[in-house]
């Protein structure tokens, strides 16, 4: 099957991947893109489950003011090396992650730090669980793991904060 050069910069585009990695996925799909993203997708969630052991002792510490002046986060990023941790990809990734912060205002980092007996919702109040602000067809989870699919590095949120006046 012949696979064209729009449908390879197409799924290029949705998904980071490699030239070589999208047109495969597509020969693989009989030229579906949908099916390459998916599978391309697919692929990166069993790199991320490979490299989930690697030590993160590297990355930024981002910041986030909201246009009020009024709430605002932190939030430490971890990274395997410097020289991912300097790219403009991971640093604007960690400004979103703590831009998602302050909108969605996490209580707990995962489903593990939730106390047993708490009856909200891990969407709700877990950031790893919840929504993407940006894309919520998107878990925050699934952000990191295309993350990590992109560099080729583990990645992992260490701490974060929240702040907002009068609370």
């Amino acid at each position: 099957m012949q696979i064209s050069v729009e449908s390879v910069k197409e799924v290029r585009a949705q998904t980071s991947a490699g030239m070589m990695d999208c047109k495969k996925a597509l020969e693989q799909c009989g030229g579906d893109i949908g099916g390459a993203v998916e599978a391309l997708r697919q692929k990166g969630f069993a790199m991320a489950a490979k490299r989930a052991d690697r030590a993160v002792g590297e990355g930024v510490v981002a910041s986030y003011l909201h246009h009020n002046s009024r709430v605002g986060a932190l939030l430490e990023l971890n990274c395997e090396t410097d020289f991912v941790a300097r790219t403009d990809d991971f640093k604007r990734l960690a400004y979103d992650l703590a831009m998602h912060i302050v909108a969605s205002d996490p209580a707990y980092l995962s489903i593990d730090e939730m106390p047993s007996d708490s009856s909200a919702s891990a969407e709700a109040v877990c950031l790893l669980s919840q929504p993407f602000v940006r894309d919520p067809s998107m878990s925050v989870a699934d952000v990191i793991t295309e993350a990590i699919a992109r560099t080729g590095e583990n990645i992992r949120i260490g701490k974060f904060a929240r702040i907002e006046v009068g609370c």
